[in-house]
């Protein structure tokens, strides 16, 4: 009996010695600090779509979440989540991610206090928060973003003094804090883009309202009753003394004011070269880098033929080495000198310097001399969607299904910006395959703005000349030359179906079949024939998905309807691609399309007979950016 107690007692005490190591042994490992601090946001967030599912603390690596972009190190640096309906809060977790470039939380209700922490992330070039609920005052901390090109805090409920702190961020290009609940005076910001308006409390210069206690301008001075008052004063020696200052000071600030204004008005103004002049000026457009001439020269080996990367109704663009090793891409415009070419380059400079996305060509810099108008902007090493799908190069795999995707979805957020989050709006009106681009990790790129035209609010279209592409171009803007975010719409759509074919939009005899000529056409035609199987670009053979298939081809469908009104918003095509609301929509519109047969309601079905029906020549019109 003894003998057992002894040997039980020997067993205690040997599990209290190893319950430590085993306790040790057991504990979890911490995971990835990234994957960490996204399961937190996602924590803090009401997500009632349920679309941060694959946010799951248990992954080793947050590459593979919804809505995130890594770096090839492997490293989160984008964040866009945007439209997806968020409320909560935004959690001071999303300062742990050092490497983030691009944070974009616009059009959700995400409420609170703006995080402290975001002053961590100073990696950080774009942050978008507009369009939500945050409340409360800008961080201080803010101040530390000195990578920051874009600042994006309008229609929320900010409160607090006007972020003055803010101006000795040097990158810093565009601040929009408009329609907040923001106080106090707003100075003069070297900040080139600067919304301060819905915002009743703020004051100074740039609101173009007076502060309480600011001096009168010099034109409400009176002088007649200041000479009185001075010359009561000068009844004593004292007086006279006080007289004089004050004379002094009336006199001192107005010439202040007035020094004041005209500097203001010579700086504000945006200053372009005139062609005559021989000399270049100091012209300087935010914080772009101006290039000179020789430069380019230099880094495009005097413009050679065998650096052209694309040919364009504008331009070329060539392949160009910097001086610190990087590549750029270079497009010389055309028209030296000529009108036509200065409006050009300062539309499209000045459009590209105001849209900061990811999805969106950024420009780096620009060079204009009185002869010469060229824009510099990173190069793309994978070239445009056009040259992939159908410039084969042995050796290059074509563009797998989930890349195509991709690339469809980025697209869309892209044109997504510029209807939505540019202010004034932008509309491109040559969307195609050949003008979308991909960076080294084949994210879509969205180029070539120099077809856009920038829209008020107040307007609901604008009427140009017609340009674009046969094939791309909206019924409504062939035959009556009105463009509006639709347009871009329609051509969206057809560039879905090049991604899908792999095949061009205007093709003579597309399989031997002159009626089948307009891709779009004969898409219809093999989606009613429910063959969609013969649309797919053979180099996937059947590596593709046939629902998402059909699900692609009816977004296209969509957008590609003969009248403006009944095609979707790109805020509506971004979600139908990610999954909401397509199925309602397609519906709706099969129930549209049964009601107009029985009421003999008669639209033109083809896309070649809008064409025909215009007055404009197939030829002429073919033909603007690089094909």
């Amino acid at each position: 009996m003894e003998h057992n107690n002894l040997h039980k007692l020997l067993m205690m005490m040997m599990l209290i010695v190893l319950l430590p190591s085993c306790t040790f042994a057991l504990a979890p490992i911490d995971g990835n600090p990234e994957v960490q601090a996204l399961f937190g946001v996602r924590q803090a967030l009401n997500d009632p779509h349920n679309a941060l599912a694959s946010w799951d603390i248990n992954y080793l690596s947050p590459c593979t979440f919804m809505y995130i972009q890594c770096s090839p190190q492997q490293v989160v640096t984008s964040i866009d989540l945007s439209t997806l309906s968020f409320s909560g809060s935004l959690s001071p977790l999303i300062g742990s991610l050092p490497n983030l470039e691009y944070l974009i939380l616009q059009d959700n209700n995400i409420s609170g206090q703006l995080p402290v922490e975001i002053g961590n992330l100073t990696k950080l070039l774009l942050l978008d928060l507009s369009n939500n609920s945050f409340e409360g005052p800008i961080p201080s901390t803010f101040a530390n973003l000195k990578s920051i090109n874009n600042l994006q805090l309008k229609l929320n409920h900010l409160s607090g003094p006007f972020p003055t702190f803010l101006s000795t961020i040097p990158t810093l290009t565009t601040l929009d804090v408009s329609y907040n609940n923001l106080s106090g005076f707003v100075p003069n910001l070297t900040v080139p883009n600067l919304y301060v308006q819905g915002n009743p409390l703020l004051c100074g210069w740039s609101t173009k309202r007076e502060c309480p206690g600011d001096p009168p301008l010099p034109l409400t001075v009176d002088v007649k009753n200041a000479t009185q008052n001075v010359t009561t004063i000068r009844r004593s020696t004292t007086g006279a003394v006080a007289g004089g200052l004050s004379l002094g000071a009336i006199f001192l600030v107005g010439s202040s004011v007035l020094s004041f204004l005209w500097w203001r008005r010579r700086r504000n103004k945006q200053v372009f070269f005139d062609v005559n002049e021989q000399q270049d000026p100091d012209v300087l457009l935010g914080q772009l880098k101006k290039f000179s001439f020789r430069e380019l020269q230099i880094a495009t080996d005097n413009f050679q033929s065998k650096n052209i990367l694309g040919k364009g109704g504008f331009g070329n663009v060539y392949k160009g080495y910097l001086p610190d090793g990087s590549l750029v891409a270079v497009k010389r415009l055309k028209g030296e000198g000529s009108p036509g070419a200065e409006i050009q380059f300062q539309m499209e400079v000045e459009m590209i310097s105001l849209a900061v996305h990811r999805n969106l060509l950024r420009l780096r810099g620009f060079c204009m001399t009185p002869t010469e108008r060229l824009l510099v902007y990173p190069y793309m090493p994978n070239g445009s969607v056009a040259s992939r799908l159908r410039d084969m190069v042995c050796g290059r795999p074509a563009l797998d299904w989930p890349t195509r995707k991709r690339i469809a979805l980025g697209s869309a957020r892209g044109l997504l910006y510029l209807h939505e989050h540019c202010d004034p709006k932008i509309i491109h009106r040559d969307v195609k395959a050949a003008n979308i681009l991909l960076d080294e990790d084949f994210e879509a790129v969205v180029g070539d703005f120099g077809l856009a035209k920038l829209l008020d609010h107040q307007d609901s279209h604008v009427t140009t000349a017609v340009r674009g592409t046969v094939g791309h171009i909206a019924p409504e803007y062939l035959s009556t030359g009105q463009s509006s975010e639709k347009t871009d719409v329609f051509g969206y759509g057809v560039l879905l179906l090049e991604l899908i074919t792999g095949q061009r939009a205007f093709e003579f005899g597309r399989l031997s079949n002159h009626n089948d000529m307009m891709l779009l056409d004969w898409v219809k035609k093999l989606q009613a024939e429910k063959r969609l199987d013969l649309l797919v670009d053979i180099d996937l053979k059947t590596d593709y998905n046939s629902l998402e298939l059909e699900e692609m081809v009816q977004v296209a469908l969509l957008c590609t309807q003969v009248l403006p009104a009944e095609r979707p918003k790109m805020l509506d095509v971004v979600r139908m691609l990610e999954g909401d609301g397509l199925a309602e929509r397609w519906e709706q519109w099969r129930e549209v399309e049964s009601r107009r047969t029985q009421e003999a309601v008669a639209l033109p079905n083809r896309y070649c007979e809008l064409v025909e029906d215009s007055s404009w020549d197939i030829e002429a019109i073919q033909l603007s950016g690089p094909r």
